[in-house]
């Protein structure tokens, strides 16, 4: 075969063929929440853990990382940190309800129900809309809490 001729053999179905839907997104999201979780979940275990473990000035540094420093002289590094651990915590909880969600969607399908068009569409879309709000209503709770107190 020369150069830019097409090829004569079939090529399997790509992206191009199948439409982007909403159960294609879910199944997605459900791989990618599940990897964050066990990734950066671990790892932050870890990291409070050894923080725990360490002795008060270790778990002041975790917490003034990833939540809040009451020093004050905290200074833009620990600004920085400070947004980038509740960006890490709120993604987290996000992507532990789109486990959680996805996951009972699963269950649903595994007992043979919810195939329908129409419906696996219906659910597909609760379950990413879902996650999103349970997060949002999780946070919202949190920062209310930790205003008042």
């Amino acid at each position: 075969m020369a150069g830019n001729e097409p090829s004569a053999r079939p090529r399997a179905p790509h992206l191009q063929v199948y439409k982007w839907g909403p159960a294609m997104a879910t199944s997605i999201l459900h791989r990618v929440s599940g990897d964050g979780l066990a990734i950066v979940g671990a790892l932050m275990f870890l990291w409070w853990l050894g923080a725990l473990a360490a002795g008060p000035d270790a778990y002041a540094a975790f917490i003034a990382c990833v939540w809040h420093d009451p020093s004050p002289e905290a200074g833009t590094f620990h600004l920085i940190t400070n947004i980038l651990g509740k960006v890490v915590l709120i993604g987290l909880t996000w992507a532990f309800f789109q486990h959680l969600f996805s996951g009972l969607r699963h269950l649903v399908l595994d007992t043979g129900a919810g195939y329908e068009l129409k419906t696996n569409k219906l659910w597909s879309t609760v379950v990413i809309l879902g996650a999103l709000l349970a997060t949002a209503v999780t946070w919202l709770y949190i920062f209310k809490e930790a205003l008042n107190g």
